[in-house]
């Protein structure tokens, strides 16, 4: 009997190697031009992807329903209500039957390790669309929208303002493969996992004061200072974050090209003014846009090779 070949898995940035992450980024503007020109690319005809949700978004499902259309191939929503998963079945029992099934699998999902027990047992290549540690797919669409404005961006350096939260993770793995320095302000009691920032140590930098993270800057991103599922905490959090925000001031200590990013949806007047989501500067809705066709390179590197 022939062996069955082991699926590839996109769980974290680092799943890729540095020239992988560039190359999916060459591969998403090849596919937004594409589509925009209007001409045909169904390189996924006859493939399934199976989404599974047990968080809501809005974002991350119209782009990979949409980019699985445009590739030719066809998207399931599964919500936590709609499956055996949600009613107490074992994940690996999930998987298992899940991945006979459809070609891929993307899940949305609190923790980290329901995912890695997933993919484990998946006989298909399983998608990490965000957890409560990581958020890899976001920063293919960040990098993305950072290339086609500003070109490579070894070398720069990126301000994280705010939460030490999965997106910060994510840029902590970016900095790593792509070589940007990244300084993090965050409140205390609110710094990333050393799990994460540990290996990047020669790449990121802790420090409590916005304008010290800002300073010299030529991208700067937040997020919001509540995530889901930390609602009841907004009180207390608004109080712990109310320095962090990113505003004219902030910004203006940065590089004059800087840019500004944020990965929606956003709060304005809390984590950052309307002023600069609203700004020149600012390129969130080609960022958000870039979702789908970063995503659309993805699904193609882990079916098609």
């Amino acid at each position: 009997m022939k062996q069955r070949k082991m699926p590839r898995h996109f769980l974290s940035l680092l799943d890729l190697s540095p020239a992988e992450f560039r190359e999916l980024i060459q591969r998403a503007g090849e596919l937004k031009t594409t589509l925009h020109a209007g001409k045909p690319h169904a390189t996924l005809t006859g493939r399934t992807l199976a989404m599974i949700f047990e968080k809501s978004s809005t974002r991350t499902r119209v782009s990979f329903e949409t980019g699985m259309t445009q590739l030719g191939g066809h998207a399931l929503f599964l919500s936590s209500r709609d499956t055996q998963l949600g009613r107490g079945e074992p994940i690996e029992d999930s998987a298992r039957v899940l991945s006979r099934m459809v070609d891929c699998i993307m899940i949305r999902t609190f923790e980290h390790e329901t995912l890695v027990r997933f993919a484990a047992h998946s006989r298909v290549p399983v998608i990490n669309a965000l957890t409560d540690l990581l958020h890899p797919c976001q920063l293919l669409a960040d990098m993305q929208t950072y290339f086609e404005h500003r070109g490579d961006i070894a070398g720069k350096r990126v301000a994280w303002i705010g939460d030490g939260n999965n997106m910060c993770h994510s840029y902590i793995n970016a900095a790593r493969l792509l070589d940007f320095s990244l300084n993090i302000a965050c409140p205390r009691g609110y710094e990333p996992e050393n799990e994460v920032l540990q290996p990047a140590a020669d790449r990121c930098s802790i420090v409590s004061d916005p304008a010290t993270a800002a300073a010299g800057a030529d991208l700067i991103v937040t997020d919001v200072w509540a995530s889901m599922g930390q609602e009841q905490e907004q009180r207390k959090r608004a109080r712990d974050f109310g320095a962090y925000q990113v505003n004219e001031q902030l910004m203006a200590l940065a590089n004059p090209d800087a840019l500004f990013m944020h990965c929606l949806p956003a709060h304005r007047g809390e984590e950052v003014s309307a002023a600069v989501i609203d700004g020149e500067q600012s390129v969130v809705w080609e960022e958000a846009e870039n979702r789908l066709h970063a995503q659309k390179a993805l699904l193609e590197m882990l079916l098609l090779r």
